[in-house]
C-alpha cells in the first residue's frame, strides 16, 4: 500500500480489524477522500460517537438490577448467567461474537493506521507529532480497556506469565498477533502514554481529541491498577493541576436540575472526554440503566446524585417493591459520561493513593470536598477522618460506587479489591424480590470467581487456534 495515498470511507468512518483481533478494512468506495494530508490524519483523530458496550459484564456489577421479567421463564442468556453468578455454564457457549472486544480493535487499527502512515503524509511536523501522540493515547486507553475485561487483574508476582490479550502496535493488515502477558500489555501502555504527554495540548481541537489532561488521568488510573500508589499520585496531581473543577450538584439542586438547566455534553467541565457506553444518547435507555437495591441505600435521603437524576416509582421500567431505581434524565438535559474519565474520579484516585501512603487527613479532606458539592446536607457531607487506612479507603470505594456509574468502573473496581483481603468482597444477590409465584434464591460471586474475567468469543477463537481463554472456560469444539 503506497502510504501517501490512502483511501477511506468518510460516511463508513470505522475501521475494521482482522485475524484474532481484527477483520480487514472495507475500503468500499462511498463518498471517498483521498488522505494524504496531515491535517486529514490528524481529523481522523476526532471520532464522535465512539461506544464501547458493557453487555458483556453489566450484571456481575453489584451496582446494577435486572427486571424479574427478563429472567424468571427466560431461556438462560449471557444476562442471566451473570446475575445470576452461573459459573458451572462455559459462557463462550453463549459468545459467538463480542462487540466490545471487535469494536475495540476496529478502534485500535484505525489509530494504528495514523500512527503508522501519518509520518508519511504531506504537512506539519508539529502536527503531525500531535496526531501521533494523540493516537497513541487512544491506542493505549482501548488496549486498557481490553486488558481488565478480558485479562486476569495486574499482579505484580504474575503479571509476566499471566495471559493478557493480542497487542496491536502497527497497520498491518496481515498481521498474526500473539496473545501477550498482562505485564507486556501495561508495559506497552505506558511507553505510549509517557511518549505521547510531551506533545499532547491542554486544549484539543475537540473532546474528541485526547487532551493533556485526559492522559494524565488515565495515566494514574494505570498506576492505580497496578497498586504503584507514588506514581498514581504524581500523575493525579498534574491532571488536577490543569483541571480540577467539580460540578456542584448542591447548587445545582437550587437551581432547579435538569428540568430548569440544561447541562449537555460538553458543557460540564468536569468531564475530561467523551467516550460512551451507549453512543452521544448514553443513558437514554432507562431500562437497560437500573441500579440495585444496595446501591440505593447507599446514596441516602440527601445525595443530589440520586434525587437528581433516578426514578423509583415507575411501572415501566422496574419492579416496583424491589427498591431499585432507573436513570431518568435525557442526555439532552444532563449528560453523564459513563466509560470516559472525569475529574471527580482523578480526586478520588489521588484520595485513595493519599490514604494508602497513611495521609488520612489528606484523603477525608478530598473526599469531604468533593460530598460537599453532592450532599444537599452540609453536617451529613462532612464525614470525620476514620482511625485506620482500611476505614477511609472503604469510604472512597463508597464514593467511587456513587460517583462513577454505569460504565467499567465498578466491575474493575471489584476487581482490583479482590485482590486485596481487606477490601475484597462477596457479592450476595437474592432474587426475585417481588414476585412471590417464584421460590427466591441467593447467588453468590466470590472475589475470585472465573466470571471477572471476560472470555474471547467465539468467532475470535475461530479465527486463531493458538488463542487461549483467560478464564479456563472450555470452548465448544
Amino acid at each position: 500500500m503506497n502510504n501517501n495515498f490512502l483511501k477511506y470511507t468518510l460516511l463508513a468512518a470505522s475501521i475494521f480489524t482482522a485475524s484474532s483481533c481484527k477483520k480487514y478494512l472495507d475500503l468500499t468506495p462511498k463518498g471517498e477522500m483521498v488522505v494524504e494530508k496531515t491535517e486529514d490524519f490528524y481529523n481522523m483523530v476526532s471520532y464522535p460517537n465512539r461506544a464501547y458496550p458493557i453487555n458483556n459484564f453489566q450484571y456481575l456489577s453489584d451496582d446494577q438490577w435486572i427486571r424479574e421479567s427478563y429472567v424468571i421463564g427466560v431461556n438462560k442468556s449471557m444476562d442471566i448467567i451473570n446475575f445470576t453468578f452461573d459459573s458451572t455454564e462455559s459462557r463462550v457457549n453463549y459468545m459467538t461474537s463480542s462487540t466490545l472486544y471487535n469494536r475495540t480493535y476496529e478502534y485500535i487499527n484505525r489509530w494504528n493506521m495514523i500512527v503508522s502512515l501519518v509520518d508519511n503524509s504531506k504537512g506539519d511536523d508539529n502536527m503531525k507529532a500531535l496526531a501521533k501522540a494523540e493516537a497513541r493515547v487512544l491506542r493505549a486507553y482501548d488496549h486498557f480497556i481490553l486488558l481488565n475485561s478480558f485479562a486476569k487483574h495486574y499482579n505484580k508476582a504474575t503479571a509476566a506469565t499471566d495471559g493478557g490479550i493480542c497487542m496491536m502496535d502497527k497497520y498491518d493488515l496481515e498481521a498474526q498477533p500473539s496473545k501477550a502477558s498482562v505485564e507486556q500489555v501495561y508495559q506497552f501502555i505506558e511507553k505510549d502514554l509517557d511518549e505521547s504527554i510531551p506533545f499532547l495540548q491542554k486544549t484539543p481541537k475537540d473532546v474528541y481529541h485526547p487532551s493533556l489532561v485526559f492522559a494524565y488521568a488515565f495515566k494514574a488510573k494505570v498506576h492505580l491498577f497496578k497498586k504503584e500508589w507514588d506514581k498514581a499520585k504524581a500523575a493525579a496531581q498534574q491532571a488536577l493541576a490543569l483541571n480540577s473543577e467539580v460540578f456542584d450538584l448542591v447548587t445545582y439542586t437550587t437551581q432547579g436540575g435538569p428540568s430548569k438547566v440544561l447541562i449537555p455534553a460538553g458543557v460540564n467541565p468536569e468531564n475530561l472526554s467523551y467516550h460512551y457506553m451507549t453512543g452521544r444518547n448514553e443513558l437514554n435507555f432507562g431500562y437497560t440503566c437500573i441500579i440495585s437495591p444496595e446501591l440505593v441505600q447507599l446514596f441516602g435521603k440527601n445525595d443530589a446524585r440520586y434525587n437528581l437524576f433516578f426514578n423509583a416509582t415507575n411501572a415501566s421500567f422496574l419492579d416496583i417493591g424491589s427498591g431499585t431505581a432507573y436513570w431518568n434524565v435525557k442526555f439532552t438535559n444532563f449528560f453523564y459520561p459513563t466509560v470516559g474519565l472525569k475529574t471527580p474520579e482523578v480526586h478520588l484516585m489521588l484520595a485513595e493513593c493519599l490514604a494508602r501512603e497513611g495521609n488520612l487527613q489528606g484523603a477525608m479532606d478530598i473526599v469531604n470536598m468533593l460530598r460537599s458539592k453532592r450532599i444537599t446536607n452540609a453536617t451529613e457531607a462532612k464525614l470525620e477522618v476514620p482511625g485506620t487506612k482500611e476505614d477511609v479507603v472503604r469510604i472512597i470505594i463508597a464514593e467511587r460506587r456513587k460517583e462513577l456509574l454505569f460504565g467499567f468502573n465498578r466491575f474493575w473496581d471489584l476487581r482490583r479489591f479482590n485482590t486485596e483481603p481487606e477490601y475484597a468482597k462477596t457479592i450476595v444477590r437474592k432474587f426475585p424480590l417481588v414476585r412471590t409465584t417464584v421460590p427466591q434464591q441467593t447467588y453468590t460471586l466470590p472475589p475470585n470467581s472465573k466470571l471477572y474475567i471476560l472470555p474471547f468469543a467465539q468467532d475470535v477463537l475461530k479465527k486463531n487456534l493458538t488463542l487461549t481463554v483467560n478464564s479456563g472456560e472450555s470452548v465448544p469444539w
